[in-house]
C-alpha cells in the first residue's frame, strides 16, 4: 500500500468478492505530468482555469478504465463455485462491455453474451459478468477479448461447454478513420457442447430472444 492514498480507496465487498477501487498517487502524478504535455502539444494551455486539473482527471480516468491489469477473473469465478448437478445451458446475456481500443485507445462499447454447461459445478451469475469486466477494463482487441473470457470459464469450472458472442460499436471506426456509424462488429467463440450445430444453434436462438 505504500503510494497508495487511503482517503481515495473504496471498497465494497459483493457476493464474497471483495473489489477495490484504489488510485496510486505515484502513477497518478507521473500520468498527470505526460499529459500536460499532451495539452502543450496539441495546442493548448494547461494553466487555462479549464483545464488546470484535467491532466490529473485523465490519469484516473484512465487507471480507473485499465483496473482490469489487477483483477485475476479466475479467482473471481473461484470465489462463488457451488456443487450442483445441473448440465443445462446457463446463459448471462446483454453484459454491457466497455473496452479500450488498443490501437487508438479509443473506447468500444456494447454487449456480451456468456453461456456454458455445467460439469458439476455452477458459479454465482454476477461473477460472469465481473469476468467481462475483469478482461475488458484493459487495452484490448475484440477478438481477443472474446476468447479470453471463453478460455476463463473453460479453464476455471471445467463446464461441458462454453459460448461467447460479443457485439460491440468501436469509437475509432465511428469518430476518426472509415466514420461509419452504424456498423457493429460481431465475435463468437465455442468450447466443448457448443462446437455442436444443435447446441449453438439453441444459444443463439436464445440469445436473440425477448424473454422479459
Amino acid at each position: 500500500m505504500n503510494h497508495i492514498n487511503k482517503k481515495m480507496a473504496i471498497e465494497n465487498k459483493m457476493d464474497d468478492y471483495e473489489k477495490v477501487d484504489v488510485y496510486n498517487t505515484e502513477k497518478i502524478q507521473k500520468l498527470s505530468d505526460h499529459y500536460t504535455e499532451v495539452l502543450k502539444l496539441v495546442g493548448e494551455d494547461p494553466q487555462r482555469e479549464g483545464l488546470l486539473k484535467t491532466p490529473e482527471r485523465v490519469a484516473k480516468s484512465l487507471q480507473y478504465l485499465t483496473h482490469g491489469y489487477d483483477l485475476d477473473p479466475q479467482e473471481i469465478l473461484k470465489s462463488a463455485m457451488f456443487k450442483e448437478d445441473y448440465k443445462q445451458m446457463v446463459i448471462v446475456k446483454d453484459i454491457e462491455i466497455y473496452s479500450m481500443c488498443e490501437h487508438h485507445m479509443l473506447p468500444f462499447i456494447g454487449k456480451a453474451h456468456v453461456a456454458y454447461i455445467p460439469n458439476g459445478y455452477i458459479v454465482g451469475l454476477s461473477k460472469i459478468p465481473r469476468v467481462v469486466d475483469a478482461f475488458a477494463r484493459r487495452l484490448q482487441v475484440q477478438e481477443r477479448l472474446t476468447t479470453q473470457i471463453k478460455e476463463c470459464i473453460q479453464q476455471t469450472l471445467n463446464p461441458l461447454g462454453v459460448a461467447v458472442v460479443i457485439e460491440a460499436l468501436h469509437l475509432c471506426m465511428m469518430m476518426r478513420g472509415i466514420q461509419k456509424q452504424n456498423s457493429v462488429t460481431t465475435t463468437s467463440d465455442f468450447t466443448g457442447a457448443f462446437l455442436t450445430d444443435k447446441t449453438r444453434a439453441e444459444f443463439i436462438h436464445l440469445i436473440g430472444s425477448k424473454l422479459h
